[in-house]
């Protein structure tokens, strides 16, 4: 065998074993459907919205537009995922509570005022403090009572909407100023979805803390061997309860992002199901759902795939009752490809097939 194949040999097996290896793999493999079924899903055109600024148009504008919020989950739910060995499926019905309270604030006392009764970036603050709070709640219970988490945040999941709905009295408030929907929608002049760029700075922080502080080391070292983590001087409660925190901030931003689309709210439908397709994302980015190492620009990734698979149902006219049905097919499929175990069965089958070659070279 030549040096030449057996380097690609070499660089095709540590690819594989990459954890971002799967959802990219997934892309390419929808990338490729898309475009051998229907290429023009891949169209991007230069419009104008109703108020007469250009924006882009098409399925992947909408992929990266629609994909924020969940990628912004997606950073909150791997750090509790590997944190805490479990997951936060109260992060929809936290959105709604999120949502209901910047709309609160911004409306007061009238669910549909002329004019904001207070400046947004007060309501996103308050909002922050109320997602947060949740967060600390669910973070509580886990960290502190020691219940698994599914079963502690089952309480705001049941709860969460009601609380919402109570918040602004079973009301439908309506934003009428239109500078809040920049934040779910377009910055005048600029043709890309502001979601996308929120997303991108929500990563770029992540990315920078990340770096500079110490927080992936003690997350991992408390998700791999808590006891160890306890006697090395960490302190498993306090890690615990930051990454549910953490992930109140992303609900947060998430929630501005979601009211902010229509100036208003459905507590029933909003970020509906968004819990399940935030945990999908962590486990096909390759991280492990029992805690552990993880790496956030895969969930981010891992996100975005699973966006890109509803969009490409929504355009072959996929009932929506029955999507879901072909989202888990599809999701199931590559998670079980993202487990190491399999991962491994590919690397060596991959060698198996490599031997044969090597053998007759040599002959």
């Amino acid at each position: 065998m030549s040096n030449k194949t057996k380097t690609e040999g070499n660089i095709i097996t540590a690819l594989i074993r990459k954890q971002i290896f799967i959802p990219i793999a997934a892309l390419l493999i929808l990338s490729i459907f898309n475009l051998i079924v229907d290429p023009s899903f891949f169209k991007i055109t230069l419009g104008h919205n109703s108020d007469g600024n250009p924006v882009l148009t098409g399925n992947l504008i909408s992929i990266i537009d629609s994909g924020s919020e969940l990628a912004i989950l997606a950073i909150g739910m791997t750090l509790v995922t590997a944190a805490s060995r479990g997951q936060d499926i109260s992060v929809g019905a936290t959105i709604a509570i999120a949502g209901s309270v910047i709309l609160r604030v911004l409306c007061g006392t009238n669910s549909r005022p002329e004019e904001l009764q207070a400046p947004i970036i007060v309501a996103f603050l308050v909002c922050c403090l109320v997602a947060m709070a949740c967060g600390a709640f669910n973070g509580i219970l886990v960290s502190v009572f020691k219940i698994q988490p599914m079963v502690a945040t089952l309480i705001l999941f049941t709860a969460g909407r009601s609380i919402a709905a109570w918040i602004n009295n079973n009301e439908l408030p309506v934003v009428k100023d239109k500078t809040f929907s920049i934040f779910g929608n377009y910055i005048p002049g600029i043709p890309i979805p502001t979601p996308f760029f929120i997303a991108l700075a929500c990563f770029v922080i992540i990315a920078l803390v990340m770096k500079f502080t110490t927080l992936k080391l003690y997350v991992q070292s408390v998700g791999l061997n808590e006891q160890t983590s306890r006697l090395n001087g960490l302190n498993p409660a306090f890690i615990k309860f930051i990454t549910y925190v953490i992930l109140g901030l992303c609900v947060a931003v998430a929630g501005l992002i979601k009211v902010s689309r229509f100036s208003s709210i459905n507590y029933s439908v909003v970020a509906k199901d968004i819990e399940m397709d935030a945990i999908l994302a962590v486990a096909i980015g390759g991280n492990s759902l029992g805690g552990g190492k993880f790496k956030i620009s895969a969930s981010i990734l891992g996100a975005y795939v699973i966006q890109f698979l509803t969009t490409t149902l929504y355009k072959f006219d996929v009932n929506s009752e029955a999507l879901p049905a072909y989202k888990a097919v599809v999701v199931i499929a590559l998670v079980v490809l993202s487990a190491p175990i399999v991962r491994e069965k590919i690397t060596a089958l991959f060698k198996k097939f490599k031997s044969p070659e090597k053998a007759e070279s040599k002959s």
